[in-house]
């Protein structure tokens, strides 16, 4: 099951030990649920802004993905994807859009944010060690705990403050604050885009079990395709 955004009006500023209230919380998953169950996801997300949604410059074909640390379809999703992107040799863009209800899932994002600065390889790589564990990782304080044995498993020192001056903060809330342009709806949300393509310019996979299929009609349709002149985080 997806986790739901749309019932959320706008993404508020997370401090460490700052949480919703249990009410709150209660009163958000039973509405999420009620949708769930009547409406189900849209076949499709309502587009708003679509130049988020081209391919990193050189490239013909790319996986975009919005994804919250914290919400156990993006685990599900992510082996796929990470499996999709080796199999075709194709960037896989992910942007953070961690929901105001997870109770750590923006901090997981500021941690790989902050491994990023080391390699992007390593940033992913926290990125998918926690989709891994993410049924372990219960509370703020257990990711903080998986952070620090990632680290040092990595031969990495992991510094007092992660962000003191709040920049790689102000980065995620840059990429939710681009979901909400776009129209997103919920996450996992994917697309497969394409520069210069005889067919769709991008397309949501709604059935994950059809993603390889519609990375090689993306291929055939950009096959004589120029490379993408302009990039997109």
């Amino acid at each position: 099951m997806f986790c739901f955004a749309a019932l959320i009006p706008s993404f508020p500023i997370r401090r460490s030990g700052l949480f919703l209230s249990l009410a709150s919380a209660a009163l958000f998953l039973a509405a999420t649920s009620a949708h769930a169950q009547f409406g189900g996801p849209p076949a499709t997300t309502p587009v708003h802004d679509p130049a988020a949604l081209r391919p990193p410059a050189g490239a013909r074909v790319a996986i975009v993905e919005f994804e919250d640390m914290e919400c156990p379809d993006c685990g599900r999703a992510n082996p796929l994807l990470r499996e999709a992107a080796a199999k075709y040799n194709i960037p896989w863009v992910r942007h953070d859009f961690p929901l105001p209800f997870h109770a750590w899932s923006f901090n997981a994002a500021v941690n790989a944010r902050w491994f990023d600065l080391k390699s992007k390889k390593l940033g992913d790589e926290y990125r998918d060690a926690v989709f891994a564990s993410q049924a372990s990782i219960t509370t703020p304080d257990l990711l903080n705990q998986f952070t620090q044995k990632f680290a040092a498993s990595h031969s990495v020192a992991l510094p007092f403050a992660i962000d003191p001056q709040g920049k790689l903060a102000a980065e995620v809330k840059a990429d939710y604050a681009l979901g909400q342009r776009i129209g997103i709806e919920h996450t996992p949300t994917i697309w497969i885009s394409t520069a210069n393509s005889k067919g769709a310019p991008f397309v949501e996979v709604v059935d994950r079990s059809k993603l390889f299929q519609l990375i090689d009609q993306a291929i055939a349709d950009t096959r004589s395709a120029a490379p993408a002149k302009s990039a997109h985080k």
